[in-house]
Formats: C-alpha cells, structure tokens, sequence
C-alpha cells in the first residue's frame, strides 16, 4: 500500500503504533488514544541494523504476528490535514525504508466501552522481510537487546520504554512476551556490569 494510496480521499487518519511510536511518534498529530487491535500478538521478532542495532549484532523490535486469540495494545494517533503527508513521508522512511515494515489498515478499539472502533493504519515486518529474525527464547532475545546498540540508541531503551508505556498506559494488560524478555535483559545487564 502506497502512502498516496493510503490518505487518497481522507480528512484523517489513524496511525496505531505498538513499539517505539508508543513514545515517540515524532510527527504531529490531532490526538491520541490508548486501545488495541485484535487477531495479532506482539513479538520480538524483527530484527533492526538501524535504529536499534547494526549489521554485525541487530537489535530485535517488535512485529505483528497473526493470532486470531490475541490483541495487541498500544497508541492510535489521529493524523489530519497537512499532517497526513507530513506523517507517511516521516513513517515511510523511519518504518518502512529503515526498518522494512509494510502497512495494512485494521480495526483500533479505543479503550473504553463507549468509543466505536476506528479504522487504523499499522506497520507489520513479516517472515519475508530480509531484517526478520522470527521466533526465539526470552533468553536469546533478552541478551541479544542488552547487547545491541543502533543510531537511535540502546536497544535495551527500546525495551524498557515499551514495558514501562504497558505498565503506565495498560496496567490491566499482562504482556508475557515483553515482561519476560525485560526481566532476562536487565538480568543480563545486571550480570554484564557485575562482572566489569
């Protein structure tokens, strides 16, 4: 889907974020709201020689993998207007030239009972993107972000920025996944620091 292709014809548009856009979109927006989309659980399973990593040692990021049983929850940012353009050509190259994500529109449902869903715009890396790294134990995907650093910065910010907008935002959410990968890296770091 082409991001011309994606605001033809809009007033607006939602943009749902469940990694790094959940604290830093860095594109102006309208308003926010905090909900989740369903059929897709969040994994660590991208890899990331940009922002997060390099060539040699990739960080890992998150994706989308379908699951009809799962929701995934995070931020949708209404974009309108000039914000529109302004917003695809930042993403097009922060998601999709820099981290190979391709987009697809979904149903966001706003947290709370009384807020219909709303159509949104998601980045989603599948298996046939060259940057995907696919699934690994909390272990190996723990060490490998206390280990990985890209132009952005550590990875392990990365992941404990995510986990901290889970705790703050969608206390009532139990993230397996990321918690445990967050409790391996900080042990991880724990260990690396004792040791020097």
């Amino acid at each position: 889907m082409k991001p011309q292709d994606i605001i033809a014809g809009k007033t607006s548009l939602w943009i749902f974020g469940y990694g790094s856009l959940v604290w830093k979109p860095d594109f102006k927006y309208q308003r926010s709201k905090v909900g989740y989309i369903q059929g897709y659980k969040r994994r660590f399973w991208h890899g990331d020689n940009f922002h997060r990593g390099n060539d040699e040692l990739p960080g890992r990021v998150v994706t989308l993998i379908e699951d009809d049983d799962e929701t995934t929850w995070g931020v949708a940012f209404e974009v309108a207007g000039s914000q529109m353009e302004e917003s695809m050509k930042y993403l097009t190259v922060r998601e999709t030239v820099c981290g190979g994500y391709m987009t697809k529109m979904v149903d966001f449902f706003p947290e709370g009972n009384d807020q219909p869903p709303v159509q949104a715009l998601v980045y989603i890396a599948t298996s046939d993107n060259p940057l995907y790294l696919g699934p690994a134990t909390s272990e190996e995907i723990g060490a490998q972000i206390a280990m990985s650093r890209g132009k952005t910065g550590h990875n392990l910010e990365y992941l404990l920025r995510l986990a901290e907008f889970m705790r703050s935002s969608c206390p009532h959410v139990e993230d397996h996944h990321l918690f445990s990968i967050e409790a391996t890296a900080l042990t991880m770091v724990s260990y690396l620091l004792a040791a020097q």
